[in-house]
């Protein structure tokens, strides 16, 4: 059975990045100030140190009782156990990726256009992460997804939408009244000392945007 997916403040690792020692110290904190769902990304690691640290994030998440998504590799996210997988428009296709990890795991696809949005939610991908909205650090030569295209696909796609790509407490405002689920963020959490304040602070204002729309 699938578990049940609360996307408002999706956290995204990134090593390079991060303000604390370990990313399970990024991932604890971030946690702990509000994030409700973990996605480990790692991708300039080994696959036996991607596989060792998604151990220990394992762990911390289940502790926490905060679901933990693998990006790109179902390979990790069955050998730890995780909750799913996410991927891109580059990687195993989506049809492919539900084969290999089963009906009980959470599938995301990461979406740019309306096109991409039908095409992952027609192959049976639980979510989307729309994007990027806005230049981002983390993708230096990310295609911007207009807001008005986000609008399309919330329109014309049922599944859950986080957006991701430069959401920070100044970007948060442009999503209020569009109907997404949640935020995907990576540096506007991981790249603060204080990563549970700076969560605690974005998710506040993404929920009071969503109680007034």
């Amino acid at each position: 059975m699938k578990p049940d997916i609360d996307y408002t403040l999706y956290l995204v690792t990134d090593r390079e990045l991060m303000a604390q020692t370990t990313i399970e110290e990024s991932v604890e904190q971030a946690v702990r100030g509000g994030c409700t769902l973990v996605q480990l990304r790692e991708k300039s690691v080994s696959s036996r140190e991607f596989y060792e640290t998604a151990v220990r994030v394992r762990k911390v998440a289940s502790r926490l009782g905060v679901p933990l998504i693998i990006n790109d590799r179902a390979d990790i996210a069955l050998a730890v156990e995780a909750d799913g997988v996410h991927v891109g428009q580059g990687d195993i296709p989506v049809d492919v990726i539900r084969k290999m990890v089963g009906p009980d795991r959470i599938v995301g696809v990461s979406a740019g256009s309306l096109t991409e949005a039908l095409s992952a939610a027609d192959a049976g991908a639980d979510y989307l992460g729309v994007g990027a909205m806005f230049a981002t650090g983390t993708k230096k030569n990310a295609n911007i997804t207009p807001i008005q295209v986000l609008r399309r696909i919330r329109d014309e796609v049922p599944l859950p939408i986080v957006v991701i790509g430069g959401i920070n407490k100044e970007t948060i405002p442009l999503f209020h009244g569009i109907g997404i689920d949640g935020l995907a963020v990576v540096s506007a959490i991981v790249s603060q000392e204080d990563a549970a304040g700076a969560a605690h602070e974005l998710k506040n204002l993404f929920l009071k945007g969503r109680a007034k729309a």
